[in-house]
């Protein structure tokens, strides 16, 4: 087996006395996992930071042997790490992403996704700039992974106009008419999701609360649950900076 493709760095784990396993994304292979031989060098470390984009070289006899992965920096985030609030949504954004998606399978658009993210982030002079695009990016990958919210039309009546709530049981939009006596129940759907644009921070609040009710339920379960730590840690930054 032989892969040469650009990668993001999404996590690492030591192995052996000097090494990591890394997992990456790549465009069209999807999540590829490699070990990195001397990866917890002085010279590797900061390669190897989750959100760098990489050249990856992944190479094994055979299809189930873990790959010995070679790494090239393109585009290095180290000086985000040194940001508490672009730190810690690189920190969840790769840490998700290695968590939610199996190995092997592509998912191109979550690549451009991210990748577009990461350079928000590093774009952006305030989190005000990429807060929302992190929102859309959770929203994509529910997607991607068969738990997509269907915002187009009301899950009631099925009206196209009105759309005010999300139920956060079936994860579909609610009209304003129809969710009348139960607003308390429901998640206000702010408007940046369905029609783009800009949002203010109470919007941006309110899409994470939708994001974050389907992800902890139906991806984040089990042993995958642990990134939501680092969800918490940013979603508290997030409001003090609001």
């Amino acid at each position: 087996m032989h892969l040469a493709a650009p990668a993001i760095v999404l996590s690492t784990r030591a192995h052996g006395e000097h090494g990591l396993i890394v997992r990456a994304l790549t465009e069209r292979d999807g999540v590829q996992p490699g070990y990195v031989r001397g990866g917890r060098s002085r010279r590797l470390r900061p390669v190897l930071q989750p959100g760098n984009a990489v050249l990856g070289d992944w190479r094994a006899r055979t299809a189930e042997q873990l790959a010995a992965l070679t790494v090239e920096l393109v585009a290095s985030c180290a000086p985000l790490w040194a940001e508490p609030l672009p730190a810690a949504a690189i920190e969840w954004s790769t840490a998700l992403t290695a968590a939610a998606l199996p190995e092997a399978q592509p998912y191109p658009a979550l690549y451009a996704a991210l990748s577009g993210m990461l350079g928000a982030i590093e774009a952006a002079p305030a989190a005000r700039g990429w807060a929302a695009a992190l929102v859309r990016y959770e929203l994509l990958l529910l997607g991607e992974l068969g738990f997509g919210l269907d915002l187009e039309r009301c899950v009631v009546s099925g009206a196209e106009d009105g759309l005010a709530f999300v139920s956060p049981k079936s994860g579909g939009a609610v009209s304003r008419a129809a969710a009348a006596g139960y607003e308390d129940r429901l998640f206000a759907l702010p408007a940046f999701l369905r029609e783009g644009g800009a949002a203010d921070w109470p919007d941006i609040l309110a899409g994470l609360r939708i994001t974050g009710q389907f992800l902890s339920r139906d991806i984040l379960t089990d042993r995958r649950a642990e990134p939501l730590a680092a969800r918490e840690r940013l979603i508290e930054r997030l409001k003090r900076a609001a």
